[in-house]
């Protein structure tokens, strides 16, 4: 891939944005092979979770130029056709069924919210800042706001998507946008307690229960949803590492997905 750094080791595979030159802005061509990347991942067995992370001193800046140039052009057929590719990435990496995390190392604008907000977890550098530009130049934060809203909620977006303000990762942090917080030189140790956590977990039991949280969020608590969740933990704790689980902790020993 060209526009961007992947790698796997022990369990944890790295997408790294590779764009320090333009403060990784988004192309069609990153678009194109974050989807991809995300896309492979999911699907390997080899990998437990995913960090995305950026080069440089931003960690995504939102539109090229170049990208927006082009798009100035556009007919409204055209728009609908690139802004579906930006909502499938986000869509591929929302739904990506391996625990993903964003290790935020600069700045986030724009179209890179939505990428942090696509993840299930994100780590900020104390120093970076955060910005919902897009009415500053007459649009919207719309293929994002599904993501966006979910991570700050929707009193916080009414805020940050129509005033564009740029905030800081201790905002970030204070609305639930970012999970946590620190120096630099502790973003790394962070991002690393938080993949060896996941990569401890039982990888059936860490898809169910990601899945579980998109299936319970925001639902009424009705009959619907209380027979559902019954009937998750009965499938669980009759699958194959539900019960390895389970008997593995009574005889206190390691389950299976650690052995060796």
């Amino acid at each position: 891939m060209f526009h961007l750094e992947v790698s796997a080791a022990h369990g944890v595979a790295t997408v790294v944005l590779n764009r320090p030159e333009v403060r990784n802005a988004f192309s069609d061509a990153v678009i194109a092979e974050l989807t991809q990347a995300f896309s492979e991942l999911g699907r390997r067995d080899d990998v437990r979770a995913i960090v995305l992370a950026a080069n440089g001193t931003a960690f995504c800046a939102g539109a090229d130029l170049n990208w927006m140039r082009r798009m100035a052009d556009y007919t409204r057929d055209q728009n609908l056709a690139d802004a579906a590719k930006l909502a499938e990435m986000l869509r591929v990496i929302y739904a990506c069924p391996k625990p993903t995390v964003a290790r935020v190392q600069g700045d986030v604008y724009a179209g890179g919210m939505g990428l942090v907000a696509a993840c299930d977890m994100a780590v900020s550098v104390d120093t970076a800042g955060f910005c919902l530009s897009e009415v500053k130049l007459g649009l919207i934060p719309a293929t994002i706001s599904p993501y966006v809203i979910r991570a700050m909620g929707a009193r916080a977006a009414h805020r940050y998507f129509l005033t564009a303000e740029r905030f800081t990762a201790a905002e970030a942090h204070r609305i639930g946008f970012v999970h946590e917080v620190v120096t630099a030189d502790r973003l790394d140790a962070k991002v690393a307690e938080l993949t060896q956590a996941l990569a401890s977990a039982s990888p059936n039991a860490v898809r169910a229960g990601k899945q579980l949280v998109r299936d319970v969020a925001g639902r009424e608590i009705d009959a619907a949803l209380i027979a559902g969740t019954v009937e998750g933990i009965a499938d669980i704790r009759a699958s194959d590492e539900g019960r390895e689980g389970v008997q593995s902790f009574l005889l206190k020993r390691k389950p299976s997905w650690l052995a060796g």
